[in-house]
């Protein structure tokens, strides 16, 4: 039998002092702030100020010597909660606390630069704040992760005993070192991204379901825009998403959103602007968002859509439609590497400034990378692929080791094939907020409440409103 993978700074604009963007940074994915070309303004939370913390507290318990009582985490969501509570050395569950010190959460939401918000206001007030409240340690997305390592409110991790080891993949140590070289933190994730597809369909469409086979089909664009129009012909969409496609697009730009102070839209969302005007004119894709319900919906056993893109995380924690037991299609999924290499996302930690629990940053940090059975469970239990070779490796060469929601088909050993195609380049502080207001304001041109030109001239006025140093079109 094979081994499974289980599926499963302030509202207005605070600013957070940067110490220069020069970094060599990813074209796919997010950040925050301006003032010229190397400070840096937070996003408003506009209308998103109900969105309250959510924490989790208790009494602190006695601290280990020379650490804090309490160690703080902020996070934008659970998930590495989760795997913290289930995996991490010398965590107790019962009493909340990790050797002894009292381990509290602060989770915001993503959306709108809430989390950054409530996090900038947090490391500003660190080196005043009371012990027990001061930020230890938070995580940061690769579109965002630049402002915080080229700033002042980031520790050098080898300050506490946190080095570069040759299992990490190098886009990830160079994602979260400064404009110096200084390494502010490490991710537990490495996240190349895939293009994932219904086998049912494929093998209609292509004559095949063998992801060797599809991806000779499906590697290049043009190959891909004409299996687009064949699948269109037998009652398919191509994608359920207008957005689906343009991670992989702007994850390889070969120029950055804002260069000088300016903002110019890099050639590769250029490219997939016109790709998203083919598809939706032709019947290709749909006007869903892409985290949209209509999206979703293909998902589920009947519907027609045969290729959406992720990475490990995506398949195994936004595809739930798909693993439904009544409407699902588990099984019916394999992945491939697609038109271009790529990566989507990722969770880095970082040690904050003036924290009192350097060697529990420390710990934790080494745990998630290092430690080689907890980055087996991760793989194991949690479908993730890690940020440990070595690991990664181990189960890639395991021929029975397979994913029941992909039909047996070892994802790490893909995975592992694809890593050479990562590119971290050209990312700026800027970029959440720029790709995810792209896609929403071209949306209402997609969906005829305005014209192209009105579209892209909505998204340079929020622009205007979220960045003002920035100069727009």
């Amino acid at each position: 039998m094979k081994k499974r993978i289980m599926a499963g700074l302030l509202a207005a604009a605070s600013v957070l002092a940067v110490a220069g963007c020069s970094n060599s940074g990813s074209g796919s994915t997010n950040t925050t702030t301006a003032a010229a070309t190397t400070a840096a303004a937070t996003t408003a939370a506009a209308g998103n100020d109900a969105a309250a913390d959510t924490t989790t507290t208790a009494a602190p318990a006695p601290a280990a010597a020379e650490e804090g009582g309490v160690f703080n985490i902020y996070a934008w969501n659970e998930e590495f909660k989760g795997f913290f509570e289930k995996y991490m050395p010398g965590y107790d569950a019962s009493a909340e606390t990790l050797d002894g010190i009292k381990v509290k959460w602060t989770i915001n939401p993503s959306d709108n630069g809430v989390y950054q918000d409530k996090l900038d206001q947090a490391l500003q007030a660190n080196a005043s704040a009371a012990a027990d409240d001061k930020v230890d340690m938070f995580l940061a997305e690769a579109d965002y992760i630049l402002k915080y390592t080229d700033s002042e409110y980031t520790l050098d991790v080898s300050t506490i005993g946190v080095n570069q080891v040759p299992t990490e993949y190098q886009y990830t140590v160079s994602a979260a070192s400064d404009a110096n070289g200084k390494i502010k933190g490490v991710s537990f994730q490495c996240c190349p991204s895939a293009l994932i597809y219904r086998r049912s369909i494929a093998k209609e469409v292509l004559g095949t379901d063998d992801p060797d086979e599809v991806q000779a089909q499906l590697d290049s664009w043009d190959k891909f825009d004409a299996v687009a129009a064949k699948a269109k012909d037998l009652g398919y969409y191509m994608t359920a998403s207008f957005a689906e496609t343009y991670r992989v697009f702007s994850n390889n730009a070969d120029s950055a959103w804002v260069t000088g102070g300016e903002l110019t839209m890099p050639a590769a969302i250029s490219q997939w602007i016109d790709q998203a005007d083919t598809y939706l004119k032709n019947g290709y894709t749909l006007t869903s968002g892409i985290w949209g319900d209509e999206k979703n919906a293909q998902m589920f056993a009947d519907g027609k859509t045969m290729c959406f893109f992720g990475p490990a995380w995506y398949f195994n924690f936004c595809m739930g439609n798909a693993q439904d037991p009544e409407k699902g299609c588990s099984g019916d999924w394999a992945i491939c590497k697609g038109p271009q290499g790529h990566f989507w996302g990722g969770t880095w930690m970082l040690a904050a400034t003036g924290t009192d629990n350097g060697a529990t940053v420390a710990k934790v940090m080494k745990a998630f990378t290092e430690n080689e059975d907890v980055c087996e469970k991760l793989i194991v239990n949690e479908g993730q692929f890690t940020n440990n070779k070595t690991v990664n490796e181990k189960f890639a060469n395991d021929p029975s080791f397979g994913s029941d929601f992909l039909g047996g088909q070892n994802a790490t050993a893909v995975f592992c094939g694809m890593t050479d195609s990562i590119v971290w380049a050209n990312a700026t502080i800027y970029d959440q907020l720029l790709n995810e207001g792209l896609q929403t304001y071209i949306l209402d041109y997609y969906t005829g409440n305005c014209s192209k030109d009105e579209a892209l001239q909505n998204f340079y006025g929020y622009i205007n409103e979220k960045y003002p140093a920035i100069v727009t079109p």
